[in-house]
């Protein structure tokens, strides 16, 4: 049989459930997910199979008005993500409804060439008798292909998605192999493992002055892996919110990181965490490069 492999961006205000549809529609874990808006920072492709059909997915960080230099390259990054795609998908948090952050995202890609799908997400949560007038109101503003009303955590809706964007790539052979779900290193999701814990445990004791990266990524002779990873925070205080009364808290950090890195990893792994403090770490270059993101003036 023929073979159609494409590139679907996936765009939306922050918060909107990207990331949990990318994961949803992959099968499988490849981006992290909290319910801090802002989470995912750089572009990262998802691979997923329907049938005959590669699926590209390419999801980006949220949309926002940015005011910091990391704020203008995680904007950036996003836009960056729909370059070359066979279709724009805009996720639309349902529940939230279309606030000041939606409009603008959907106005702006309203006089794109590519073929574009309006994804309303979080169905389960939202008020029925709304989902309809956020669907015509933002159909009115862009000319949508195709509306979907799905919920990526209950798996609502998504074989029909899948399936129509499937039916929208083009011909051409896969671009990764069949087992291959994302285009992450191995070192780099380990840094974004042990991120994810950070925005769940610490929730707003912690806002966005926090980086992870990853110094060290040893095979074992036995099989296992070593990974090495600094936290930057910016601030001493923050340091210590971080490590928790007695280190507590950066003890279950890591358990946790750990526990999943084995899972993602499918071998043992030994973490080890350190926490440094660093000012103004968001105006450095080499953090930039190390987290994924573009340098902007």
């Amino acid at each position: 049989m023929t073979q159609h492999c494409g590139l679907v961006a996936v765009l939306g205000a922050p918060n909107a459930g990207k990331s949990t549809l990318v994961n949803a529609l992959v099968g499988q874990k490849v981006a992290i997910v909290s319910p801090k808006a802002q989470t995912t920072r750089t572009r990262l492709l998802g691979v997923a199979i329907e049938g005959e059909t590669q699926l590209l997915l390419v999801d980006t960080p949220g949309i926002f008005a940015p005011q910091r230099r990391l704020d203008r390259a995680m904007v950036a990054a996003a836009w960056g993500g729909t370059e070359g795609a066979d279709v724009i998908a805009l996720v639309v948090d349902a529940k939230g409804g279309l606030g000041p952050k939606v409009m603008p995202i959907a106005e702006s890609i309203a006089g794109r060439p590519e073929r574009k799908f309006l994804i309303l997400n979080k169905v389960d949560l939202a008020d029925k008798a709304k989902l309809l007038v956020h669907a015509e109101r933002l159909n009115a503003a862009v000319a949508f292909d195709e509306t979907f009303f799905v919920s990526a955590e209950t798996g609502d809706g998504l074989p029909e998605l899948k399936k129509a964007l499937a039916s929208n790539m083009p011909e051409g052979p896969w671009h990764f192999p069949e087992d291959q779900v994302s285009d992450a290193t191995e070192r780099a999701l380990a840094a974004e493992v042990t991120r994810e814990q950070l925005y769940l445990q610490l929730h707003a004791e912690l806002p966005y002055a926090s980086a992870v990266e990853t110094e060290k990524f040893d095979e074992r002779a036995d099989g296992s892996v070593e990974i090495h990873q600094q936290i930057l925070v910016a601030r001493p205080t923050q340091r210590a919110i971080v490590l928790g009364k007695g280190g507590t808290r950066i003890k279950e950090i890591g358990a946790r990181a750990r526990a999943q890195l084995r899972e993602l990893l499918d071998r043992p792994v030994h973490l080890y965490l350190h926490v440094k403090v660093k000012a103004d770490w968001d105006e450095d270059r080499e953090v930039f490069k190390d987290i994924g993101l573009d340098w902007v003036e």
